[in-house]
């Protein structure tokens, strides 16, 4: 429906306008918004953070309390599919042991994922350095 000229007055349109706006930016701009942008920081920073871990040799769950211990929480279903993923990018080893009488996997950095931790630790350095200074 098209309404009259009559009826469009600067008024009205920007009324609408920014009725529609702020209607839409509240529901563009909840919790989700924070939680997905924290998330995606979180992911870059966890990789970082099993990398560092894993240059001494570490299982799932010693690693995953390691990490805790140091105040960044991982859930196993966010931990074991990264491990995997990082080995086969070939920058973990892995190995079975039994200890405990337990078969468990044991991971540490390969020499590849030592180069790069190097430089990731580098870039982590200037970008933390650039933010310090931004914020």
């Amino acid at each position: 429906m098209v309404l009259p000229k009559k009826y469009l007055t600067p008024y009205t349109v920007c009324h609408t306008v920014c009725k529609v706006q702020c209607t839409r930016n509240s529901m563009t701009l909840p919790e989700s918004t924070f939680e997905n942008l924290r998330l995606e920081l979180r992911r870059g920073c966890l990789t970082l953070a099993v990398l560092a871990q894993l240059r001494r040799e570490h299982y799932g769950y010693t690693l995953r309390k390691d990490l805790a211990d140091h105040g960044l929480l991982i859930d196993e279903s966010t931990l074991y599919p990264l491990l995997r993923r990082l080995e086969s990018q070939g920058l973990l080893t892995s190995e079975w042991r039994e200890e405990d009488k337990r078969n468990k996997r044991f991971y540490r950095l390969s020499r590849d994922g030592e180069a790069l931790l190097a430089q990731l630790l580098q870039e982590w350095q200037t970008i933390n350095a650039a933010i310090s200074k931004i914020v």
